[in-house]
């Protein structure tokens, strides 16, 4: 039986116009809007075993949600800082791309990549996300965070599926091979 490579996934809510946070990067706008549960997260969760995130993702989690919410999960933190591991964080100084190519090639389930927008740049600039899991707010900020910052990427995606969680739609895609 052929072992089943390991997917990078992007799980992410934004808004309308394309943000993920406002300038001041609060999600506040994000928890106004009517959901459905919890809008397929522990689903979704329930399909990862390692979580990758930047620094400043990691900072917004560790002063906004009191226990760490990947306890159960090998979690990686991009930085360029020397910052000393955690009891639940690796924090990778490395070349996030081998660094993230050597974990897709372990055996395991996917990888979900939490945030933010410098690391999901890289990762669109060396085509190394097979996934996107979007999840659209019914809202308009007009400025913040982009979802996805300007760079040199190009990506094509094909739709696997779209559901709504009340006023959530959610929008499956996964790299056109």
């Amino acid at each position: 039986m052929q072992m089943q490579k390991r997917k990078l996934v992007l799980f992410i809510a934004a808004s309308l116009d394309g943000y993920i946070a406002t300038k001041e990067e609060s999600l506040e706008w994000l928890f106004s809007v009517e959901g459905e549960g919890d809008n397929g997260y522990s689903e979704f969760y329930d399909t990862v075993d390692t979580v990758i995130m930047g620094k400043k993702t990691y900072d917004w989690v560790i002063n906004h949600i009191e226990d760490f919410p990947y306890q159960n999960k090998a979690c990686y933190v991009f930085t360029r800082s020397d910052v000393k591991d955690t009891e639940h964080v690796q924090f990778i100084k490395d070349d996030i791309v081998s660094f993230t190519n050597q974990l897709k090639q372990q055996e395991g389930r996917n990888i979900w990549i939490v945030g933010g927008g410098e690391l999901l740049s890289s990762f669109m600039e060396e085509q190394l996300i097979d996934e996107m899991i979007l999840t659209i707010a019914p809202v308009i900020i007009g400025s913040g965070i982009p979802l996805f910052k300007e760079g040199q990427y190009q990506a094509e995606f094909t739709l696997k599926g779209t559901r709504t969680f009340n006023q959530f739609a959610e929008l499956h895609y996964e790299v056109k091979s």
